[in-house]
């Protein structure tokens, strides 16, 4: 097998430090040049300042008109009658079922006749990997509910929870008794154990769903089960799916040209918890929900993030997920992607997966909680080394063209999470501050609040976005929440610093003095009760 694994720690050094210091490095040479160009030349630190303002409002243009279209997409794909169109995708021509089928489900049935290969939807069996630590039966329980609900057959479904030997006997009971209950509502239901202290792993969920996903293969070997007729989905604990959920991603899985070589990513939507959360976690929820509905508008920037499907046969073959990294899922997609030489997608999907916002026991304990869980996310940066070192220091046959655009964007991504908001905030005020007698420099500010006036027109339309994607308020808020859904807005300032721009600066920096996170730091997870009172 072709070695895709990230180095140990311990072997890190030469280029790949370089890359690894890169992307920090940069970062703070950026949010350092306003104050460095006012010192040096006046003008080129308002021209520097303002082109790069500029930039960031037609971004912002764009973003706004993909929420509006990635809301659409998700609206229409909750309607549609999946298990209808599957019935013309295993029949190969429209039957005469009276649904609504969108015009690309038309081209769709007229492509597999150009197929050399088709997969009929009926020989695909499901698998349902659950990672879980040492949450709560409330937290695990309405995910394996929501996948009973599905509208597909649940007898092609197979659940794997995945649970930690270090969280304990009380975690293995509860993995246990759900196991016992829910059994029958599947093909089958696993439950898999992962010991604690295998060398070579770091403690994260990657180890845990890499050592399932060995059973499963030794588990399909067995029932005599072809791994190439099988998807895998990983779920948190928190993750539920929507009830369309696996008949649009069989869909999916028939239709793509060569579906071994890619991966399916459905809609992460923080919302089974967003009336509960704290203000500021609820204004970095929808955030991320508006984020993700305006990628499946930009198909070529997606990557593996939290729930994802895959081939069992592929997964087999790059020996399933990483062990020696804590951001197993965004890393899944360079391992693919090297693994494969380059042949492979991520394919988006408009139908969602709902989670929960972050939540622990104690409003200190959330604020904790938040920062660290983007911390982690945000430490995919590291994954700017493992791309240069594979992509142009290992022999492969990925045209370097296409190498060098997915590092370059992914390198941009990571130094615009760190320094864009800082930047727009407070660069221009840079300026006037060391030449308080110059004209231009103190037009600036003036300049730059006019632009900001106009993107946050455009930004009502994400709002908007925002606010019909959330459930209905529980009965036991009354209406002054919903007002409070809206004013919350007024603190997207403090959490774009605090848990956007620091969490970033955070990992790069700690990439940059190789302090490195080793270890999965678990995000704590409370539910309310219909009086009001967290459970975790």
């Amino acid at each position: 097998m072709k070695q895709i694994e990230i180095p140990y720690e311990k072997d890190r050094r030469g280029h790949y430090r370089f890359f690894e210091i890169l992307p920090g490095a940069i970062s703070w040479s950026l949010i350092l040049l306003p104050l460095i160009l006012s010192y040096v030349n006046v003008t080129a630190a308002i021209i520097f300042i303002l082109v790069y303002l500029l930039i960031f409002f037609a971004r912002s243009i764009g973003y706004d008109i993909r929420a509006i279209g990635g809301y659409i997409a998700m609206k229409q794909q909750l309607k549609l009658d999946w298990l209808g169109l599957l019935d013309d995708i295993e029949k190969q021509r429209i039957t005469e079922k009276k649904i609504e089928r969108p015009k690309w489900h038309l081209s769709n049935v007229n492509y597999l006749d150009t197929l050399d290969e088709i997969v009929n939807p009926k020989d695909l069996i499901h698998v349902a990997i659950i990672a879980t630590v040492n949450e709560s039966r409330e937290i695990l329980e309405p995910t394996i509910q929501s996948i009973i609900s599905n509208t597909y057959d649940s007898s092609k479904l197979i659940i794997i929870i995945a649970y930690e030997e270090r969280a304990g006997l009380d975690s293995e009971q509860r993995v246990k008794n759900l196991a016992k209950e829910y059994k029958k509502s599947f093909r089958d239901f696993l439950i898999v154990k992962h010991p604690a202290n295998i060398p070579g792993e770091v403690i994260g969920k990657g180890a845990n769903i890499t050592f399932a996903g060995r059973r499963l293969k030794e588990y399909l070997e067995k029932k005599k089960i072809d791994p190439n007729k099988v998807v895998v989905t990983t779920l948190d604990a928190d993750n539920r799916p929507d009830k369309n959920y696996f008949a649009a991603l069989t869909y999916m899985y028939c239709v793509v040209p060569n579906p071994r070589r890619a991966s399916f990513q459905p809609l992460p939507m923080f919302t089974n918890n967003i009336w509960d959360a704290p203000t500021l976690m609820r204004v970095i929820a929808t955030g991320n929900n508006l984020f993700y509905i305006v990628l499946t508008q930009r198909p070529h920037l997606e990557r593996n993030f939290s729930a994802h499907a895959q081939c069992m046969q592929s997964l087999i073959e790059m020996d399933f997920w990483s062990v020696r990294t804590i951001v197993e899922d965004g890393h899944h997609f360079w391992r693919s992607y090297f693994c494969y030489d380059g042949d492979y997608r991520v394919y988006p999907m408009s139908i969602p997966i709902y989670q929960d916002a972050v939540l622990a026991d104690g409003y200190i304990k959330t604020l904790k909680a938040q920062f660290i869980q983007l911390r982690r996310w945000s430490y995919g940066v590291s994954d700017v080394a493992y791309i240069a070192d594979k992509g142009f220091f290992h022999k492969n046959s990925i045209p370097k063209f296409d190498v060098l655009t997915k590092f370059l964007r992914t390198l941009e991504g990571h130094v615009t999470w760190a320094t864009g908001t800082l930047l727009i905030y407070f660069a221009a005020f840079i300026p006037s501050l060391l030449h308080p007698q110059s004209l231009a420099a103190n037009e600036l500010p003036i300049v730059v609040s006019q632009v900001q006036r106009y993107g946050i027109i455009g930004l009502a339309a994400s709002l908007y976005v925002c606010l019909i994607t959330l459930p209905p308020r529980p009965a036991r808020y009354k209406r002054h929440r919903s007002v409070l859904m809206l004013v919350q807005w007024i603190f997207l300032p403090v959490t774009s610093i605090v848990y956007g721009s620091l969490a970033a600066f955070n990992s790069q920096t700690r990439l940059m003095f190789k302090r490195y996170l080793s270890k999965f730091d678990v995000t704590e997870k409370a539910v309310l009760d219909k009086n009001g009172k967290a459970n975790s």
